[in-house]
């Protein structure tokens, strides 16, 4: 299967029109070898192998953007493959205004990026590649955890900008690197556009304003996909972001693919809850694989989970959801 056959697939499911099948695509963590370039590149090349998935989105740790500033973490087993973090750089309000961009050719960046090289040198044009970028709220969480962070933010919201300013402008070297590999789009991962988090308000001024700062720097790519997290979300702010696909909780937050379609432009990622999928046997997936093109009537869909399968999904629970949409 080309790139231009799957593309072409995905370009019909986007505009509105009706492709040959429904795209599908899966996507999890690799705990370990996530912190190896080649050992990564090669569990995403056989994941593709095995399934020939519609979009291959590169799964680095959800730490990789943060560890060249002195994140330490580790590997504990939890199934959906994200790692402990035992230190975090930002002790005090005044650590984010220390925070100096990185260099993307160095350090843990660049093993993420010599990880989208490895993977595009060997399915070239079969294949559309994301990379995943975190939003700077879910970077500066990293670093600090998400109650110190949110005491900055609403106590000393100068230096907290600081930080951020700091971050996104890492953000952007890593994007623009990622971009000269020959990336489709991005992966954006927003975990912070939810209630009780944070106050409508306080996205407006903390969460939208640097999120579409990134997302406009991605407009000369043709794939882009915004991964909205978690449930008593934010659905509304986020569907306006000038992306090609939205992905969401969809079987959890009340909110279905063929609501969310109302409110935002492009194509639904999604359909599958991700304990569905994570159950012993595939019934109960392929019931939501139907219903989900049945909601959308086949079209402006990308079949898969609202989040990360599960390390221990049964394999044939995800061939069963492969082959759910047909060759």
């Amino acid at each position: 299967m080309s790139n231009s056959n799957k593309r072409k697939r995905l370009e019909a499911a986007l505009s509105g029109n009706e492709p040959d099948r429904v795209p599908v695509a899966l996507w999890r963590h690799w705990p370990g070898d996530d912190q190896d370039a080649q050992a990564l590149a090669a569990a995403h090349l056989k994941w593709q192998q095995d399934y020939d998935w519609d979009v291959l989105k590169v799964g680095p740790a959800s730490s990789y953007s943060v560890v060249d500033w002195g994140v330490q973490d580790r590997w504990v087993g939890h199934i959906e493959g994200t790692r402990e973090y035992t230190h975090r750089p930002i002790q005090q309000a005044e650590d984010w205004a220390k925070l100096q961009p990185l260099d993307p050719s160095k350090g843990m960046l660049a093993t993420q990026l010599e990880t989208l090289r490895l993977v595009k040198e060997s399915v070239g044009d079969t294949v559309p590649i994301l990379t995943t970028v975190f939003a700077p709220l879910s970077q500066a969480k990293h670093l600090a955890d998400n109650e110190p962070m949110l005491t900055h933010l609403r106590r000393e919201p100068e230096l907290f900008r600081q930080g951020q300013e700091t971050i996104i402008e890492s953000t952007l070297r890593f994007i623009e690197a990622a971009k000269k590999i020959g990336i489709d789009g991005i992966f954006y991962a927003v975990q912070h556009a939810r209630y009780p988090l944070l106050s409508r308000d306080e996205y407006e001024t903390w969460g939208r304003p640097f999120d579409l700062q990134i997302l406009n720097a991605v407009q000369d790519l043709w794939l882009n996909m915004v991964h909205l997290h978690s449930t008593d979300v934010m659905f509304d702010l986020v569907a306006e972001y000038p992306v090609q696909l939205l992905n969401w909780h969809d079987r959890e937050t009340g909110i279905s693919l063929s609501d969310g379609l109302q409110q935002f432009n492009g194509a639904a990622s999604g359909g599958i809850d991700h304990w569905t999928l994570h159950q012993e046997s595939p019934e109960n997936t392929i019931a939501e694989a139907k219903d989900a093109m049945e909601q959308v009537n086949g079209r402006r869909l990308l079949l898969g989970t609202g989040c990360v399968a599960m390390t221990t999904t049964p394999l044939r629970n995800i061939r069963a959801l492969r082959e759910s949409v047909g060759r």
